[in-house]
């Protein structure tokens, strides 16, 4: 049996660009699919936040029409209600990452305030890539890929294949231009080969231990690929 990591966001907004707050925090079905698929193979989750604080989903991803109906929004719910680790995750900061044999960073708009500029977050990607442990990353997760970058915006994830949200998504759930920068092109900026496919349509990535998806739709067939390297 492996030992998963998930880190999430601890936040439950997104500062727009007009100094607004978008509620948010993690998207649903990007913690509960690959939750499902791990735990069912008998993998052990452990959820790590900045400051250990349980983490905030986004409503918007329990609606029916985010989840193909009623039935897969209460298929969803029921998940998310039975995760018990979703109520003690543990503080990032304190995170070894001897102790785990995969990461796995689900996304929301969260990760876009919080782990977009987290040290701590940064450290463990970084050492995670190193390590040729299985490290998956979806949606809108890869932000957190920003914070890797040196001080000369050198980051180790330049030049990797990496799917992420990407700007046509953005615009078509409306808050492209409200957003204070837009995920493709600051990973474009940082040097990753982004991968774009059709919006909404699954599309995942993987090269060498990083496996990464560009939307919600990807997070099942992500961690699919990550059961095949643990």
């Amino acid at each position: 049996m492996a030992k998963v990591l998930f880190v999430m966001t601890g936040v439950d907004h997104w500062t727009l660009n007009d100094g607004t707050k978008h509620p948010t925090g993690y998207w649903a079905e990007e913690f509960a699919a690959p939750y499902e698929a791990l735990r069912g193979a008998g993998h052990e989750i452990v959820v790590a936040t900045p400051g250990a604080v349980v983490p905030t989903v986004d409503h918007g991803s329990l609606a029916a029409d985010a989840n193909g109906g009623p039935a897969g929004a209460e298929k969803v719910a029921e998940t998310l209600r039975a995760a018990t680790e979703l109520t003690r995750p543990i503080d990032l900061a304190d995170v070894r990452l001897d102790d785990y044999d995969a990461v796995y960073y689900p996304g929301g708009h969260g990760p876009m305030e919080d782990l977009a500029v987290n040290a701590d977050s940064a450290r463990l990607l970084t050492a995670a890539l190193a390590s040729g442990k299985p490290l998956g990353v979806v949606c809108h997760a890869p932000a957190a890929l920003l914070a890797t970058a040196d001080a000369d915006g050198r980051s180790p994830f330049a030049g990797y294949r990496v799917a992420a949200f990407s700007n046509a998504e953005e615009t078509q759930a409306g808050l492209a231009d409200k957003a204070p920068w837009l995920l493709q092109d600051r990973l474009v900026a940082l040097g990753v080969d982004y991968r774009e496919g059709e919006p909404w349509a699954p599309k995942i990535e993987v090269d060498r231990n990083l496996y990464t998806g560009q939307n919600p739709a990807s997070s099942a067939p992500l961690a699919a690929e990550l059961l095949k390297a643990l």
